[in-house]
């Protein structure tokens, strides 16, 4: 689960986002009106987000309450309730734009990368997210592919180091960019670029941990494979789509990352319908 203190944080910029100074329309409502609440799905998704959404309601009233009807990674259907809440009918109203933006978008984040894992199952490859991003939410959207039961690449720049075409021109060669990321870091793998299957060997020669094998087509991949005989990691990555991706992982490569897990997402059609208690 993600740390409760980076939830907050999100909410803390999501509710100055939408919130600001007040929420002007709901002035209309009478302070201590009381309502009632569900957040219904118009289409099939996994459910993602539960702990924002909590985080989005606390915050603006602690005294609502939220009944989840589905447990988090849970398979819903469309028509199916998500949620019920109860509580201030201005907080409830508040929050709405701000829980659904986050929980449609972390449901399909899970949903497509749960697509995906199911598509390689039975083979030795594992799918992974990538740096591609939707900006302020990578945490979220990471722990999102998680619980589509998908894996996470590096978080950011900080945590892993990967080589690629630029660093490899401004170093000069694959040989010396590995040589340098060695010095500079020797607590974390090193995953190298390649093009072709003389960058595979270049790579290798110079003890790549993983080779980013980009864009090659299925009779290279087999080649890499062949070629490298388990001594580093394989990842293939470029135009993987849900029609490709069983025949890649079948070639033997390690992972298969996918940036389209995060930067295409198409958020889930999600509704709250609301109703005054009397």
């Amino acid at each position: 689960m993600i740390d409760s203190k980076i939830i907050d944080a999100d909410i803390q910029r999501f509710l100055a986002e939408d919130v600001g100074n007040g929420d002007l329309t709901a002035l209309v409502i009478a302070e201590e009106k009381l309502a009632k609440a569900t957040i219904i799905t118009r289409e099939d998704t996994l459910v993602c987000g539960q702990a924002w959404v909590d985080a989005v309601f606390k915050k603006l009233d602690a005294g609502i309450s939220i009944n989840w009807q589905l447990k988090e990674g849970e398979q819903a259907f469309a028509g199916d309730v998500l949620c019920h809440l109860s509580g201030s009918a201005r907080g409830l109203l508040t929050g709405e734009r701000v829980a659904l933006n986050i929980l449609q978008t972390l449901s399909a984040t899970a949903s497509l990368a749960n697509q995906y894992a199911k598509a390689v199952e039975g083979t030795n490859a594992t799918v992974l997210d990538t740096r591609k991003t939707i900006p302020g939410l990578r945490l979220a959207q990471k722990y999102a592919v998680h619980c589509g039961g998908a894996s996470n690449h590096r978080t950011g720049l900080y945590d892993g180091i990967l080589i690629k075409e630029n660093h490899i021109m401004a170093a000069g060669s694959i040989a010396q960019a590995i040589t340098s990321a060695r010095k500079a870091s020797a607590t974390v793998p090193v995953e190298v670029e390649v093009e072709n299957m003389d960058e595979v060997a270049q790579a290798l020669e110079a003890k790549a941990d993983i080779l980013l094998i980009d864009n090659f087509t299925l009779k290279q991949l087999e080649q890499a494979v062949a070629f490298n005989k388990g001594v580093a990691k394989l990842e293939a990555s470029g135009n993987v789509t849900l029609s490709t991706i069983r025949d890649i992982a079948e070639t033997g490569v390690d992972f298969i990352s996918i940036g389209a897990l995060t930067k295409n997402v198409q958020a889930v059609d999600l509704s709250m319908r609301v109703s005054l208690e009397a």
